[in-house]
């Protein structure tokens, strides 16, 4: 994939309970307060058809979902949210801000699932190309205080059932993604009080602005 961005893709990753609904809306906000021209998204999702692929990937079911079936659902989802919303909103100028990313696959799908590495950088180098996110926030939390705050959200989708343990995998999939490039991500404390938690981000994102 031959990619010409002007824009900045920034995206917002982590375990399941670490706020990134509530801090993907201060993202928007403190942008929108220096102008950034925004484009909001997320994985899965982030056009009609990669939606309808969220549904299928989320919904709880009685029939186990074999490992292969989930990373091509993923990947075809991305597919389409890459060529349809992030590459077009790049190449307008935008900012885009995406929920969740590749990154979220190393995590869940190769450490949490045990599928290979090698197998998922094939798959995301056919459908990524040269796109790669500008930044990353990696919002870390105690896998069980993660999971008490998820529960509370109400009835749980199909990954959030998923046992400690494969989680705590996952948390791990996210550090070991940290230490390979440390200069795309932004390790954020999400422990700490909310507004402790959006002063890191804010001071992230002000220096991003201030190199740009």
């Amino acid at each position: 994939m031959n990619l010409m961005k002007e824009g900045c893709f920034i995206t917002i990753e982590g375990t399941e309970g670490v706020g990134k609904s509530t801090n993907v809306e201060f993202i928007r906000q403190y942008l929108s307060d220096k102008g950034i021209d925004l484009r909001l998204t997320r994985e899965p999702g982030g056009t009609p058809l990669a939606e309808e692929i969220r549904e299928l990937l989320l919904q709880p079911r009685e029939e186990v979902v074999s490992d292969d079936a989930e990373i091509l659902l993923v990947f075809a989802a991305r597919a389409q949210h890459i060529n349809q919303v992030i590459i077009p909103s790049l190449q307008r100028g935008q900012w885009v801000l995406s929920d969740r990313f590749i990154d979220a696959t190393f995590a869940y799908q190769g450490a949490g699932r045990g599928i290979s590495w090698n197998r998922i950088q094939q798959l995301e180098q056919y459908v990524l190309g040269d796109l790669r996110p500008d930044l990353t926030f990696l919002l870390d939390l105690p896998v069980d205080i993660g999971m008490e705050r998820a529960e509370k959200r109400g009835a749980l989708d199909r990954f959030e059932q998923e046992k400690h343990d494969f989680f705590e995998k996952v948390r791990q999939g996210y550090h070991h993604r940290l230490r390979a490039e440390p200069e795309r991500f932004a390790l954020i404390d999400a422990a700490q009080s909310l507004d402790n938690v959006q002063q890191q981000i804010a001071a992230v994102l002000a220096e991003k602005l201030d190199v740009m």
